[in-house]
């Protein structure tokens, strides 16, 4: 059987960080960071069949995000994330593969391209150097829409089901309470610290192209691009400029999936990494 187990790491300033982890313990480890928003249980099926192709996965929630401790000070700035994924990278004593979607792709590609040696090699899932401000701005106008939760899980399921029109609506409603908590007033909100968007700078502030397009053009690990056909955060365009300035990487785009590609298209999602995965074992040492 699969071994799992929940990990715990010690970010920046002392935060705590909550992470599922599958495989053994002594394996290379692949590292998965989630979207802003999302918690580590959008990476359950990818870190299971990383797990199994003999990798040790580990799916953690940001900061304020999930199981993991909020900021004291209210610090969700790419920085402090970026200052995380360092933290967890030194308490693991090897630089890992690390898969970052959305926000989690922003801080795996500053902490590597800013200080080589963060990570083994690198995955970006629907995120590069440019982005599209008007697809970010709808991501966080959903992140913001709810200020005072849902009355039900079904209510959460129709705004869930607005906002990503291409999915079928879960029958199973069981699986937002991954992404929902339920507050002593009987309403289900977000699991997200709200001083996570409260306090954050809007996506063209966040999305620094300068800075990330330096970022982009210091990586010198393997790297894989992935974005989603129907995505309106990372476009074509924006695909060719990133891969403009890392000749080395790869690219899949993934047709029938928007921004949330491991969420869309799992299955054609996880092949891709699993791939170069193993393209990555035949490397010289």
């Amino acid at each position: 059987m699969l071994a799992h187990r929940t990990v715990c790491f010690t970010g920046h300033a002392g935060i705590t960080l909550a992470g599922d982890a599958w495989g053994d313990a002594s394996a290379a480890p692949v590292l998965l960071l989630p979207g802003g928003g999302q918690t580590r249980h959008s990476w359950r099926g990818t870190g299971r069949a990383i797990a199994h192709a003999g990798w040790q996965a580990l799916a953690l929630d940001a900061r304020g995000h999930g199981d993991s401790a909020w900021a004291a000070d209210g610090d969700y700035t790419i920085d402090a994330f970026a200052a995380d994924l360092r933290a967890v990278v030194a308490a693991l004593g090897r630089p890992p593969i690390v898969v970052g979607a959305s926000l989690g792709g922003i801080t795996a590609l500053l902490a590597e391209g800013e200080a080589p040696g963060t990570a083994a090699a690198v995955v970006l899932v629907d995120v590069a150097a440019r982005i599209e401000i008007a697809g970010a701005e709808r991501v966080r106008a959903f992140m913001s829409a709810f200020p005072e939760g849902f009355a039900s899980l079904e209510d959460a399921a129709d705004a869930v089901a607005a906002y990503l029109p291409h999915r079928p609506r879960p029958r199973q409603l069981a699986g937002l309470t991954k992404s929902l908590r339920r507050r002593p007033d009987g309403r289900w909100r977000w699991h997200w610290d709200p001083r996570f968007l409260a306090g954050a700078r809007p996506p063209a502030e966040i999305a620094n192209p300068p800075r990330l397009a330096a970022a982009a053009a210091a990586l010198t690990v393997p790297t894989l691009l992935v974005r989603g056909r129907k995505s309106d955060v990372l476009s074509e365009e924006g695909a060719a400029h990133f891969l403009g300035l890392v000749p080395h990487a790869r690219y899949v785009d993934v047709s029938g999936a928007g921004h949330m590609v491991a969420g869309d298209r799992n299955d054609r999602f996880t092949d891709a990494v699993l791939e170069f995965l193993s393209d990555l074992r035949a490397l010289p040492a």
